[in-house]
């Protein structure tokens, strides 16, 4: 009986957290975030102590499971609503290699050392760090590579200067710009940066997608 149990939870509780996962969305299995790894592992302990546990009713352990899917999905959305929200559990990427060069003070920032940076350019199959133009280490500890063109032409990257109405002020120092500048080229078209979904600036030229235009 005992043993029929067992297998009849395994079971239950395989296509439960199948299910589960799809409700949650694609982006739970492509990668995984601070807030969806948390999740993940209290998902796997619930599932490995009701399998231990066959004495206890099987409803202890659905319970605290469906709960966490409800308050991933409910944080999902407070992420997509706002991005502050989005910054501090998500985290932001940051650039790693510019123009061939390390970024040393942002390595230290993110703790990552120079073996991490070596070994994600290995995978990435990149032998010389001159290769790279830009590389950004992703919230979810991954490394993004832009290799140079043939030619090892420099070409802009377009850097991102307001994300859902947030200006960014890193890339505006980047570019050796200020936030009146930004809002000067604004005016002009007689927006603010509240109006702008995403905007990025490239070869001297400011591109936008107003929020307006994303509803459609």
């Amino acid at each position: 009986m005992e043993l029929f149990n067992v297998i009849f939870r395994t079971l239950f509780f395989y296509f439960f957290i199948t299910l589960a996962y799809r409700i949650m969305g694609k982006r739970e299995i492509g990668q995984l975030g601070i807030i969806d790894l948390i999740v993940s592992i209290l998902i796997a302990e619930l599932v490995a102590i009701s399998i231990e546990n066959i004495n206890d009713s099987i409803f202890l352990t659905i319970l605290p499971i469906t709960l966490l899917v409800i308050l991933e999905l409910v944080l999902a959305f407070i992420s997509i609503k706002s991005r502050t929200f989005r910054t501090i559990f998500g985290g932001k990427p940051s650039l790693i290699i510019v123009n061939g060069k390390i970024n040393y003070h942002e390595m230290v920032k993110q703790r990552y050392s120079m073996d991490d940076l070596l070994l994600s350019l290995r995978q990435k199959e990149v032998r010389n760090i001159e290769d790279v133009e830009y590389a950004f280490l992703e919230p979810n500890g991954k490394l993004s590579i832009f290799k140079y063109n043939f030619f090892k032409l420099k070409s802009a990257y377009p850097m991102p200067l307001i994300v859902d109405g947030s200006i960014q002020k890193k890339a505006l120092k980047y570019i050796h710009k200020t936030e009146s500048w930004l809002t000067t080229e604004l005016n002009k078209n007689n927006l603010n940066a509240k109006d702008i979904f995403y905007a990025f600036y490239k070869n001297s030229k400011i591109y936008l997608v107003k929020k307006s235009e994303t509803l459609k």
